[in-house]
């Protein structure tokens, strides 16, 4: 099985959803096509690590819910007692910037100003998300613990926050080094 079978069966260990939903989850760990995910879905189904229920619907076509089977609860058990892969970078603005001198000082600013704003906008959308799991639990972070099935949001949104913070500084600390440099 390849790692996004292991991150369908992950959100499926959560709750049930339907493939749609389980679409719209996964990008917030992992770039995916539509495509991958049904075909993807059918081949958990026919191993025993995923089953699902067909939810008639009267205004739309039906549905499939899918829910995570104990086999593959143990699948996924065992997967995450694996070491992880190591992560992989695909920043376009990493490309720009390693050939920046080829660019005016107001295009750089602007680059990098852009890339600050995506920051700024992705923490305020991951603060309302630890707000919400905050609400959902009912519990402040430093009570979650890992037994908590909040616990895993709350380290990743934790995480996801940790890293557009620091990226916005490195965009402030770009931009103040492009300000000083000669005119």
């Amino acid at each position: 099985m390849n790692t996004l079978s292991f991150g369908l069966l992950s959100l499926l260990n959560k709750s049930s959803r339907t493939g749609y939903e389980l679409m719209r989850q996964i990008h917030l760990f992992w770039q995916v096509q539509h495509s991958q995910i049904y075909p993807l879905l059918a081949k958990l189904e026919k191993a025993g690590l995923v089953e699902f229920v067909i939810v008639e619907q009267s205004d739309k076509p039906d549905k499939k819910v899918y829910s995570i089977t104990q086999s593959g609860k143990d699948a996924l058990r065992e997967w995450i007692s694996m070491p992880a892969a190591d992560p992989v970078t695909r920043d376009e603005l990493l490309l720009k910037v390693y050939s920046i001198s080829l660019s005016d000082r107001s295009a750089a600013i602007k680059l990098i100003r852009e890339r600050a704003c995506f920051h700024q906008e992705k923490l305020e959308s991951l603060n309302q998300s630890l707000n919400k799991i905050k609400a959902e639990s009912g519990m402040e972070a430093a009570e979650l613990n890992l037994q908590s099935s909040y616990f895993g949001s709350y380290l990743i949104v934790h995480k996801a926050i940790m890293v557009h913070q620091a990226n916005l500084e490195w965009c402030r600390w770009v931009e103040s080094i492009i300000d000083i440099e000669p005119r």
